[in-house]
């Protein structure tokens, strides 16, 4: 797809989402030099900023999110971005090039990225409409859990993804008596598999929260306010307040026309570049080519932040294609978890270190193939530490390794030393 050049002046480049993709996006145009207008449409008040406190450190009141910015709220007049605060985008015509807005007249384009990100999914049980049971994506809904997250209060928490685990370790540090009902044997077993779930259960449980794997939210009681939940094995949970991580949905604006293809997201080829002209899409939203990994849609803040520049990159006509390795990293009480690479199929395992003693590099592989890596306590963000065992594993997968398992399990093997 031949890339048209962007123009300065006249009609504008639009960013559709205020969040961490579409605010790096804004900035990398800017650093990259590009003079015209820039509009950045976001549904949420304030400015872009980075999530993931908002189930840590804000939640549990020891930290703002002044340090979670894209950028301060004065660099967006300075350099000339056009904020549209609280608005949402009810309409995307690509032929037109033109969008819509909940308010005010249409908006025409020359370029436009979508970086909506994801809704929570909700629950759709008896009971679920009662006062008492949150969702976490925005810092409202943050602050609405803070408030109810008092010593000795009960909390239910569904579903034992990331934001479930970060949660339950936030309310149990807070002195909230946490129980948690998920489906899986294991917390992050979808992801992470049995055996590193496990040892992410153990810690749930060293540190008092009550695990109820195999079984599911039905219903909630109460009348007037949440009282109790319910579960599919028959139980009365007996809570003050209910925190459901469930996951999400990609956000994707209403289209004209169907030259935008969608499936699980908007997909989008190895350049963010969607299936319409002058359409792109990064972050949560965005289902992309990747060059290692295939098709893939990644809902963690490392793809957000390089995705939204990479996509700026593209609409200003770079052909580099999108090839980060992908990584996130999750914070549980005292214990930090890292992961690299990016699979849901293996059918080995290899360790090295302790699952018993929660100290580990895991390894995921098929076929021989290097596809992921798991870090639990063993320091060394690869994002910062270029020399830790997490950056040789990214190199490893980039480099589609198919190294010894002997060697992987050898702590006295570098894992440098297995680069082809």
């Amino acid at each position: 797809m031949a890339v048209p050049p962007v123009r300065e002046d006249g009609q504008p480049i639009v960013i559709i989402g205020g969040g961490l993709a579409g605010g790096n996006a804004a900035v990398t145009l800017r650093d990259e030099g590009f003079g015209g207008r820039i509009v950045l449409v976001g549904r949420e008040p304030g400015i872009p900023f980075g999530r993931p406190p908002l189930s840590k450190t804000y939640l549990r009141s020891e930290e703002d999110l002044d340090g979670w910015l894209v950028k301060p709220a004065t660099w967006y007049p300075e350099h000339d971005i056009e904020r549209v605060g609280e608005s949402s985008v009810v309409g995307l015509d690509p032929a037109a090039h033109s969008i819509s807005l909940d308010f005010g007249p249409p908006l025409e384009y020359q370029k436009v990225l979508i970086a909506t990100g994801g809704q929570n999914r909700r629950l759709h049980l008896p009971g679920s409409g009662l006062p008492g049971i949150h969702y976490l994506r925005t810092v409202a809904q943050s602050d609405a859990i803070k408030r109810e997250a008092v010593a000795d209060r009960r909390a239910v928490i569904v579903g034992m993804g990331f934001i479930g685990c970060e949660v339950a370790a936030s309310l149990s540090a807070l002195g909230v008596r946490v129980t948690a009902v998920f489906p899986g044997r294991t917390p992050l077993e979808q992801v992470l598999g049995e055996e590193v779930g496990e040892a992410i259960a153990a810690i749930h449980r060293a540190n008092g929260v009550e695990l109820r794997g195999g079984d599911e939210i039905v219903g909630f009681a109460g009348t007037e306010q949440l009282e109790a939940a319910v579960t599919a094995r028959g139980n009365r949970i007996e809570c003050d307040f209910v925190v459901a991580g469930i996951g999400i949905t990609p956000e994707v604006p209403t289209l004209t026309g169907s030259s935008v293809r969608l499936s699980n997201g908007v997909l989008v080829d190895e350049r963010c570049r969607a299936s319409a002209p002058d359409v792109y899409a990064a972050g949560d939203v965005a289902n992309h080519l990747h060059p290692i990994f295939g098709r893939v849609r990644v809902e963690h803040y490392n793809n957000a932040e390089q995705q939204g520049r990479a996509a700026a990159r593209s609409m200003l006509g770079a052909t580099t294609p999108y090839a980060y390795t992908h990584s996130f990293w999750s914070d549980q009480y005292e214990h930090k978890l890292e992961y690299v690479g990016h699979t849901t199929q293996w059918d080995e395992f290899v360790v090295r270190g302790s699952l018993e003693d929660r100290s580990l590099v895991g390894f995921y592989l098929r076929d021989g193939l290097l596809q992921a890596a798991v870090g639990l306590d063993r320091g060394g963000d690869p994002e910062l530490d270029h020399d830790s065992e997490m950056a040789a594993c990214a190199h490893l997968i980039a480099q589609r390794a198919r190294p010894p398992r002997a060697s992987l399990a050898d702590e006295r093997t570098d894992l440098w030393s297995l680069a082809p």
